[in-house]
């Protein structure tokens, strides 16, 4: 059989194996399993296999993810389940196994990332590359194939719950984060890689109000210049194997059903060749909650026409329903097989039928590689962002005692993103209860073990008092969500006894009524929750300078907070190295450097505030501000300070003119002009002021972080291709045109020098191939050279 040759093409097996299925076993490669269906007690369950596995399955739906197993017992559930669909199904197809990757692996005993917002403020794709790459090592070891990340949702309306999720609001700088991790799990080839799935597929985080799977309101060209951006680099330049569609609507059309979108763009013009996956429950939401789709039935074939592969979690309107609309013509057999063979065309490329099975004797020295927690605090140190200081940092050997206060001063699990193993199960439980997940009934059976862990995460009181000891004075204060001020007299002794109070404050993220930042966890104000502002004016009334530490999922804290405070610094959700990091920055032993990757409002009636706003926009004509609040953001894009200030002296184009399709390169000689090694982020803006359609007032095209002893100077070389200067036309093509192009570089969007003009030149109808990148040169700058006597 040329199926089972492992020398025959992937294209000769794919062929093979899809003429000897049954229509039965096509239908099963479109399906999914909860893992826990398959098991009982704990332990795989051949009786309950024989009923969900008699066709065979395309995936198996977190193992890890959805259960409290350990790693070791994750492979051999694994083992089991793939070795009864090679030996007991008629054909031996094993299956995919997905996890949730959105922090790191979505496992117990898995290292915790930060979460994705604090990875973009590294400006640092390569730490995310490396991140990936820990995650595909743990993923491989258990058995796993397929993560459902990176989120390449642009997001610029904060009260959105999974704001955390995203790498914020520029779709360049989301672009070059998605495309590093991609490079990262999928590796070289998919015979060691995991497949990267994109989500959400697309416009997810610009919904109405800020509101989980509302619909988004986007015109042609800001969804294709912006939206569409991440997922065209990740697809021409990463080599993405997988999509999630969206759960939202675009302009009538909800996104599991959008030819035009999955057909036309994805797969017409980009040459996409992997798979499509539902988002969870999303293909049966076309009948039950778009009310798109009259019946279950229709939902399926609607789903599938569009180019929706694979329904996940679990199989359900790709069963029987599908099979009706497959009797009635609603569907062909022929684009059933299509999506049957990417599927396959997968597993073959994953060596799954050669190797099914992982090596649970080597789990342990996988799941516990010590570089993996290495990754994970350099990301975390990278990521915090120090958004004010009056000089109260660093805390210096003699500041005296201590106060810290605040709800998330002293737990491991706020530190955690919504799709950290901890949180999570949070869901499970709660679906448990409730007989559904996501709005959707489901069983979570009686008999699933569901423990609630963080696995020994240490806390910022940890941290803090392993180098203090006794000058820390702790005191909680107050809950992060409820509205008890009983704690508030015991922080403010401490806060008035103290030399120093630093406050660690902001969000709980999870998908459970608990949390306040998350999946479905949106938000009408941006204050912080409960009476945590309260607690912010009682402590600064004592006089004592205080220091506030935010850890959050999304930019929160009020005027008071922001004003009052000596001094501010967001932590986001940074993991379970948090604490060490968060620590090592208040004491200065590591030199803050994160940058913002997202606007930071003042208050939600400025939303959506942005920095690459039209001309036109960003102000009210005449007067500029609004009545009663500044029309600009609290911290700009690109913003965060730093213990070493730099100082960019001098920068050069070499060119005032390039013919359409060559590059400019930008030369900028940057110094650190501190008495303390520092790292900073130079940042590479352009402005089109003469194009044929209205141009952003700034767009972020380049960037590289630079890290600089006291006194020396670094060179940065942008070389940057004309073909990033696009944009779609009055006939929505792609467009590079002819005319003058402005090129600023600085330390942030608002922090930025005109570094010089160009001008473009060339038949204007020639056409400019799309670069979704240029190249970035750091180094030593040219020594001087002394002029002969």
């Amino acid at each position: 059989m040329t199926y089972t040759d492992p020398a025959a093409a992937v294209g000769e097996r794919v062929t093979d194996l899809l003429a000897r299925m049954t229509r039965e076993e096509k239908l099963a490669q479109l399906g999914s399993a909860w893992a826990f269906s398959l098991m009982e007690g704990g332990r795989f369950s051949a009786e309950r296999a024989r009923t969900v596995l008699r066709h065979g399955l395309g995936h198996v739906t977190r193992v890890a993810g959805a259960t409290s197993l350990r790693a070791e017992q994750v492979a051999r559930v694994t083992n089991e389940i793939q070795r009864f669909l090679v030996t007991e199904t008629r054909l031996g197809i094993p299956a995919i196994v997905h996890e949730e990757v959105c922090s790191g692996l979505m496992a117990r005993e898995a290292t915790i990332f930060p979460q994705a917002i604090g990875v973009a403020s590294t400006w640092e794709p390569e730490l995310n590359r490396l991140l990936a790459d820990a995650v595909r090592a743990r993923m491989r070891a258990t058995g796993s194939h397929q993560g459902l990340s990176p989120v390449l949702d642009v997001v610029r309306d904060p009260r959105w719950g999974r704001t955390e999720e995203t790498y914020g609001e520029d779709p360049y700088l989301v672009a070059r984060m998605g495309v590093a991790f991609i490079r990262g799990l999928q590796g070289a080839s998919l015979a060691e890689g995991v497949v990267a799935t994109a989500k959400h597929f697309v416009g997810y985080g610009a919904s109405e109000g800020g509101l989980n799977w509302a619909p988004a309101h986007l015109p042609p060209r800001l969804l294709r210049e912006v939206y569409l951006h991440p997922f065209e680099a990740a697809v021409r330049e990463a080599g993405l194997q997988s999509v999630m569609a969206g759960y939202h609507e675009l302009d009538g059309i909800p996104c599991h059903a959008n030819r035009e979108l999955l057909g036309d763009v994805l797969r017409g013009e980009w040459g996409f060749a992997g798979t499509v996956v539902s988002d969870y429950f999303a293909v049966d939401d076309l009948h039950s909650y778009h009310h798109f789709a009259e019946d279950k039935r229709r939902a399926a074939a609607l789903a599938l026409t569009a180019g929706t592969d694979v329904e996940l979690p679990a199989t359900d309107a790709y069963a029987g329903a599908l099979a009706g609309a497959l009797d009635a013509g609603e569907i062909s057999e022929g684009r059933l097989d299509e999506a049957v063979s990417r599927v396959l065309r997968h597993k073959f490329e994953l060596g799954l039928f050669e190797n099914p099975y992982v090596d649970e004797a080597a789990v342990t020295v996988a799941v516990n590689a010590e570089r993996h927690r290495e990754v994970a605090l350099e990301v975390a140190r990278r990521s915090l962002v120090l958004l004010k200081n009056d000089g109260v940092l660093p805390l210096r050997p003699g500041t005296g005692t201590v106060a810290l206060i605040g709800p998330n001063a002293d737990s491991a699990r706020h530190l955690l993103g919504d799709y950290s193993f901890a949180a999570h199960v949070e869901s499970l439980l709660e679906a448990r209860e409730r007989k559904g997940l996501l709005g959707q009934a489901m069983t979570v059976p009686d008999d699933l073990k569901i423990e609630e862990s963080t696995d020994g995460v240490p806390t910022v009181r940890d941290e803090l008092t392993a180098r203090l000891g006794d000058r820390v004075r702790h005191a909680r204060g107050c809950d992060v969500i409820d509205t008890s001020r009983d704690g508030f007299d015991e922080a403010v002794a401490a806060a008035a006894a103290a030399d120093v109070a630093v406050l660690v404050l902001g969000d709980r993220s999870g998908l459970t009524t608990r949390a306040t930042t998350g999946e479905s966890r949106d938000r009408s104000s941006l204050e912080l929750p409960g009476v945590q502002e309260d607690l912010v004016r009682a402590v600064v009334a004592t006089g004592t300078p205080v220091v506030a530490v935010l850890v959050a999922g999304r930019p929160v804290g009020g005027d008071f907070l922001h004003e009052k405070c000596a001094a501010v610094l967001l932590a986001w959700l940074p993991g379970q190295t948090g604490a060490q990091a968060i620590t090592e920055v208040l004491l200065g032993e590591v030199n803050p450097s994160g940058k913002l990757p997202i606007s930071y409002p003042r208050t939600v009636g400025q939303i959506p505030v942005f920095y690459g706003h039209k001309v036109s926009g960003g102000r009210s004509h005449w007067h500029g501000d609004y009545v009663d609040s500044p029309v600009s953001p609290r911290y700009r894009f690109g913003h965060g300070l730093g213990y070493a200030p730099f100082v960019i002296e001098q920068v050069t184009l070499d060119r005032t003119e390039v013919l359409a399709g060559d590059s400019v390169a930008v030369e900028a000689t940057v110094a650190n002009i501190g008495d303390r090694a520092g790292e900073e982020v130079v940042q590479l803006y352009v402005r089109d002021p003469q194009a044929t359609v209205t141009r952003p007032v700034l767009e972020l095209k380049s960037f590289a972080r630079v890290a600089a002893g006291p006194g020396q100077r670094t060179a940065v070389r942008f070389d940057l291709p004309t073909g990033q200067l696009g944009f779609y036309d009055r006939d929505m093509n792609y467009s590079v045109e002819t005319g003058l192009i402005e090129v600023y570089v600085g330390f942030s969007s608002d922090m930025r020098t005109l570094a010089g003009t160009f001008t473009i030149t060339g038949d204007s109808g020639r056409k400019v191939r799309k670069a979704y990148s240029g190249t970035v040169t750091v180094g030593e700058p040219p020594q001087a050279t002394t002029p002969p006597a």
